[in-house]
C-alpha cells in the first residue's frame, strides 16, 4: 500500500500513471524475475477507492509506474495531480 500523485504522459499513447515509491519498487524488484512476462512488465491487481482492476506495472527510471485507466479514474472521481491511496497485489 502506498500513496502517489496522478500524472499524465502525453506520448503516442497518452495515459495517466502513479509512480510506485522507491521502497515498494525495491520489494517488487525482489520478485520481478519470478513474475515478469517480458520487458520488465509486472502483472498485478490494483485497488483505488472501491475499484479493483488488473493491469501491469511498467518499469521506469529504476522503479515502476502504475497505469490508471480512464474508467478507474472516473469511477473513483480522481483527477490529474491528486494524491491517492493505492493497494497493489503482485500476481
Amino acid at each position: 500500500e502506498f500513496s502517489g500523485e496522478i500524472w499524465f504522459w502525453k506520448g503516442p499513447s497518452p495515459f495517466h500513471f502513479v509512480t510506485v515509491p522507491a521502497d515498494e519498487s525495491e520489494l517488487i524488484k525482489s520478485v520481478a524475475p519470478s513474475v515478469t512476462y517480458g520487458w520488465g512488465m509486472i502483472p498485478c491487481e490494483a485497488v483505488i477507492g472501491e475499484t479493483r482492476f488488473s493491469t501491469s506495472l511498467w518499469p521506469k527510471d529504476g522503479g515502476y509506474i502504475l497505469p490508471i485507466k480512464s474508467a478507474v479514474r472516473k469511477s473513483a472521481g480522481i483527477d490529474l495531480g491528486e494524491t491517492i491511496p493505492v493497494t497493489l497485489i503482485v500476481d
